[in-house]
């Protein structure tokens, strides 16, 4: 196994990787939608959705990955109200349309209203 980390996705804010990459295969941790360059999270589900979507990128990109290459995501909402607008983000960087679980939580970490985390082929 090896570790994946980059400057161009929110450090881990646990005891945990930003990535692993496992034989042919990279595990991004969940991505909630913290700027890195700034540490701010931006307000809406459309701009949370979108930082998130870029931090998954970014990691899988920093593991020689991308987006094009996912296999499975993990997806989760503070509501489900927010379903339509996420979707809308979503599909504009999963083009490749990767199996997708979707649900909605009680409570994110940092009071975020998306987390994303990926599976893709290297």
């Amino acid at each position: 196994m090896k570790v994946v980390s980059t400057t161009n996705a929110p450090a881990a804010i646990g005891p945990y990787s930003q990535g692993m990459i496992c034989g042919n295969l990279v595990f991004c941790s969940g991505q909630i939608p913290i700027d890195p360059a700034t540490g701010l999270i931006a307000e809406g589900i459309t701009a949370q959705a979108e930082q998130s979507c870029k931090n998954v990128a970014a990691i899988l990109a920093a593991a020689g990955s991308d987006c094009t290459k996912v296999v499975k995501t993990t997806c989760f909402l503070s509501d489900m109200a927010h379903f339509a607008a996420f979707n809308e983000v979503y599909a504009a960087h999963f083009v490749s349309k990767p199996a997708r679980s979707c649900c909605a939580v009680k409570e994110l970490p940092k009071g975020v209203l998306c987390e994303i985390e990926a599976i893709a082929e290297l």
